[in-house]
């Protein structure tokens, strides 16, 4: 559980980052990552929601952008009202959150704002999606309230889960273990695809962002590990050297 960080995107609500730093300390989180918060998260308000929780605001750490708030983090999910988001389905807490219990990997899982979630861009990060099951005559969840379900699966998850959960990543024949590579080690490889695509024209820029956005669903699915991305890497440096000794 120590290995997992509750993210929220711009939230507006003082009172509702107490409640969820509440949550979090309730079921042994400790973790907060907030993305250009929209209000004081350490004021008074907040803190008196949070009761017995205030340290967990006071060690919130605060970026400006989703893409830095996930640049270690190897295993994401997202949370969503929509039904259906990026051809990915979506899956309950309780069938999916197990999923970032991994030992040795740092992971993520992403609220957006209290008014209109998270954008399809914001989206595209995670590897997966939450949709927390309510009743249609009211799907509305306050954000405290969706952390609060969604940590307390988390929780229920770890218990069960025991000691018996395996870290993932690829062994070599030295018995060492490749770790799974970090959003950030992919965030850097689609931008060098992109480039690299787009200036030997097998991508276009009006049509750019809509097939990185399925390479990149390719490639978060295959789970690749560090080594992996870096021999990619190496394959795109010598296409452009390619490129570039045919314009000369």
């Amino acid at each position: 559980m120590e290995n997992i960080a509750i993210v929220v995107v711009e939230p507006q609500g003082e009172r509702n980052l107490g409640a969820i730093a509440r949550a979090m300390k309730n079921m042994g989180l400790g973790e907060l990552i907030l993305v250009n918060p929209r209000c004081d998260y350490q004021s008074v308000e907040a803190q008196t929601m949070a009761v017995h929780a205030k340290e967990v605001l006071a060690q919130a750490r605060v970026v400006d952008d989703l893409a830095t708030a996930l640049g270690d983090r190897q295993r994401i999910i997202a949370t969503s009202a929509r039904e259906r988001i990026l051809q990915s389905p979506m899956e309950t807490p309780r069938e999916a959150l197990p999923w970032l219990l991994a030992p040795n990997l740092k992971s993520a899982l992403v609220f957006g704002r209290e008014d209109s979630g998270l954008s399809n861009e914001e989206l595209n990060q995670a590897h997966r999606f939450v949709r927390i099951p309510v009743h249609p005559q009211y799907p509305s969840l306050n954000l405290s309230q969706a952390v609060m379900v969604c940590t307390y699966e988390l929780y229920q998850a770890n218990l069960a889960m025991g000691t018996d959960n395996q870290a993932p990543g690829d062994r070599q024949e030295d018995g060492s273990m490749v770790p799974l590579a970090t959003n950030g080690q992919l965030d850097s490889y689609c931008q060098h695809l992109e480039k690299t695509l787009l200036n030997i024209q097998v991508l276009y820029p009006h049509t750019a962002p809509s097939k990185m956005a399925k390479l990149r669903r390719i490639y978060q699915r295959a789970a690749l590990n560090s080594e992996e991305v870096a021999l990619l890497r190496g394959i795109l440096g010598q296409i452009d050297w390619l490129a570039q000794q045919i314009k000369l």
